[in-house]
């Protein structure tokens, strides 16, 4: 009941994800997470991450600029951590699936969404997460045998979710 997603190129995850997400709400299922939309910015200056909750459709603003030279974590913890807490809120209020842009490295580490992908397996709920190469070994190590790898692409991604709901 735990699936995860790879796939090449930039925010590619992201596109197959919210696009399930899109899907799944309109044909009315129980989903809640939170999908990850990335805005170009001009001058070559890092994109704007936001998530997108889901079911509401709210945003918020995940990254912080910390100017154009930065190397350093752009990860803005406090929009993670309310995104994590509204996601709470979905799975209190009986959502049949949870989807996750990303398990990264606030994950592998033992924050973020961590602690809510368990308690959602716990509960029984389903969950879909975009996992990215260089965190898939924090993520099998977190998961276990319980990870199963989906194909990148949206039919199978949509199969899974009804076959486990």
């Amino acid at each position: 009941m735990l699936g995860y997603v790879m796939a090449e190129g930039r925010g590619v995850v992201d596109v197959l994800l919210a696009a399930l997400a899109e899907r799944l709400l309109a044909e009315g299922h129980r989903v809640t997470g939170a999908v990850q939309i990335n805005t170009d910015l001009p001058n070559d200056v890092k994109c704007r991450m936001e998530l997108q909750l889901l079911p509401s459709g709210e945003r918020i603003q995940i990254s912080q600029s910390l100017g154009a030279l930065s190397k350093g974590c752009r990860l803005n913890p406090e929009g993670l951590e309310q995104a994590v807490f509204q996601t709470e809120q979905g799975l209190d209020a009986g959502a049949e699936l949870v989807l996750i842009n990303k398990f990264g490295k606030q994950e592998v580490e033992g924050r973020g969404f961590r602690t809510l992908i368990g308690e959602a397996l716990a509960r029984g709920v389903p969950v879909i997460v975009g996992v990215n190469a260089k965190n898939i070994a924090g993520f099998l190590d977190f998961a276990g045998e319980f990870a199963e790898e989906l194909a990148p692409e949206g039919a199978a991604l949509r199969d899974w979710c009804l076959e486990t709901l």
